[in-house]
C-alpha cells in the first residue's frame, strides 16, 4: 500500500467479520452451513437454504469463471471520480457461489465470458484486503 485509501470501506460485523480475517490472510472464503452444508455470499444471519443459524466460514481456492461484467462511467461514491470508467465483475467461484469483485490491474484485454480467473488481493488498510479478480 502506497497511498491512502480514500474509498469506501467495509463495516465489518459480527457475520462478516470471518471472511475480512480470511482476506487479511490473501484467502477467499464463503460462509458454509453447518446443518446442510450449503455454501453463500455474502454473509448471513441463517442459512439461504435450511434457515439455519449454524454458520461458518471456509476457505475456498480463489479460481472461478467470469460470468459477467459491467463497466461504470459515473461515480456513485466522490471517492471513485478519478478511475472513471472502472469495472466490476461477477465469478462464478470453482467451489462455491458466485461473487462480485473488481478486476485486478484492471479490465483484462481479451476479456470474454466463460475467463477462468483467479484472485488476488490488495491491502488497503492495516485491517482490510479486497478481492480482485485476475485472468487465470
Amino acid at each position: 500500500m502506497t497511498t491512502a485509501y480514500d474509498k469506501p470501506l467495509p463495516a465489518i460485523d459480527e457475520y462478516s467479520k470471518g471472511y475480512w480475517n480470511f482476506a487479511r490472510q490473501h484467502r477467499l472464503s464463503v460462509q458454509v452451513c453447518r446443518q446442510c452444508g450449503h455454501r453463500h455470499f455474502p454473509a448471513s444471519p441463517v442459512c439461504p437454504s435450511c434457515l439455519s443459524d449454524a454458520q461458518a466460514w471456509e476457505a475456498v481456492s480463489g479460481r472461478g469463471t467470469l460470468v459477467s461484467w459491467v463497466t461504470f462511467h459515473r461515480a456513485y461514491w466522490d471517492a471513485f471520480r478519478g478511475e472513471l470508467p472502472y469495472h466490476v465483475c461477477l465469478v462464478q467461484l470453482d467451489d462455491g457461489p458466485i461473487v462480485v469483485g473488481n478486476f485486478g490491474n484492471g479490465i483484462p484485454q481479451d476479456v470474454k465470458m466463460g475467463m477462468p480467473m483467479k484472485v488476488q488481493f490488495e491491502d488497503v488498510t492495516p485491517e482490510v484486503s479486497l478481492a480482485r479478480f485476475v485472468p487465470a
